[in-house]
């Protein structure tokens, strides 16, 4: 792939975001501040549908179109629709998660991509699901992939970097499995939501040319993840890249999603109510800006990601990887979960040594005296 279908998807990406913005703003498809959502000013919700809109032309453009492509922009398009109509009218829950389940149903059917094999999980063998089992799994994986980046995007740039490193990891991993054709895929993606992250963080026009992604973009950029992942491990060539490491390369937004749903059925509360205790929220409330809640997250996600890589790369043992990353996981719940007693022994030990120096000066000065 030539450097012309990277310059088109950058100078497009940028331009369709002031053209959908003058739309949004005449149909309404904007956001409000409310108790959640603190931000000043109607935002266009258009991010998610300029990179969508970006990305079919340039995959109809620059990459080979077979029934795979077609099926994953058809697909693609109804995800988006319906997000776009989520974020102006605000649809029931319950019709989303259909929508995503027949969704899942056309991947299988049609394109025979599907959830089957889990790799060497539990040891020298493979863990291949009966056909019933890969048809909830893939369901299930579909839908919880949507909704994992839907849920992150809650601070400026968050969605666009964690997204960014995802499909960088897998951008590279084709790469390096030399399937330079999935790789440039993955770099069209990461060049068609530049424009949006850097609009999106007020760069380089200001706040007043601002746009924020919207469901449209959370659900477009999650249902691409899931496809390609699918793609990558349980394609008909065998790849580079294994089941576990999608766990690793998915790490944030995954545990992030599953903290959440657990704290909230834990409580009585429905797992897919919306509230301020994602990760981002509590960055913020610990004391930490925007701006480095952003830096601070999308850095764990590529320590994460570039963990599962090396593991891919050298072959380390799958089981190892997977029970390493449910350590992880544990870790990092217990962390949320306790975040407050724990950043209250960080303050105290703090205080004391700022005590303490207090105390070390004080004496210095008098010893002088």
């Amino acid at each position: 792939m030539t450097a012309t279908a990277f310059i088109f998807v950058f100078v497009f990406s940028f331009c369709s975001l002031f053209v959908f913005r003058k739309l949004a703003k005449k149909v309404g498809l904007v956001d409000k501040p409310n108790a959640r959502k603190l931000h000043q000013g109607v935002i266009p919700l258009v991010g998610g549908v300029s990179i969508f809109t970006t990305l079919s032309i340039a995959f109809l453009l620059f990459t080979p179109v077979d029934q795979d492509t077609i099926l994953f922009l058809v697909s693609a398009t109804i995800l988006v629709v319906m997000g776009v109509i989520d974020d102006r009218l605000d649809i029931s829950f319950n019709i989303r998660l259909v929508i995503q389940a027949a969704v899942s149903l056309a991947m299988i059917q049609i394109a025979g991509k599907s959830l089957h094999n889990l790799g060497f999980l539990m040891g020298s063998e493979a863990i291949e699901l009966p056909l019933a089992m890969s048809y909830l799994v893939t369901i299930f994986g579909v839908i919880g992939a949507i909704n994992a980046f839907n849920m992150v995007d809650g601070i400026d740039g968050l969605l666009g970097g964690l997204a960014s490193v995802t499909f960088a990891a897998l951008g590279y991993m084709f790469l390096v499995d030399g399937n330079t054709e999935l790789a440039a895929v993955c770099g069209l993606i990461v060049t068609a939501m530049v424009p949006y992250i850097m609009l999106n963080l007020g760069f380089p026009l200001g706040r007043r040319f601002k746009v924020f992604m919207g469901d449209a973009g959370s659900i477009f950029i999650g249902f691409t993840v899931i496809w390609l992942l699918i793609e990558a491990t349980q394609g008909e060539r065998v790849t580079h890249i294994r089941p576990v490491t999608a766990l690793w390369v998915i790490a944030v937004p995954l545990m992030d999603m599953a903290t959440i749903m657990i704290r909230r059925i834990r409580k009585g509360q429905s797992p897919f109510k919306p509230d301020r205790e994602h990760l981002h929220h509590i960055c913020q409330r610990i004391g930490l800006s925007s701006g480095m809640s952003l830096v601070v997250i999308c850095s764990l996600a590529s320590v994460l990601a570039g963990i599962g890589i090396w593991s891919d790369v050298n072959k380390i043992s799958e089981s190892v990887m997977f029970f390493s990353f449910l350590a992880v996981f544990v870790g990092y719940f217990l962390s949320i979960s306790y975040i407050w007693r724990i950043t209250t022994f960080i303050h105290k030990l703090v205080g004391r040594s700022k005590a303490a120096e207090l105390d070390i000066e004080m004496s210095q000065t008098h010893a002088d005296k």
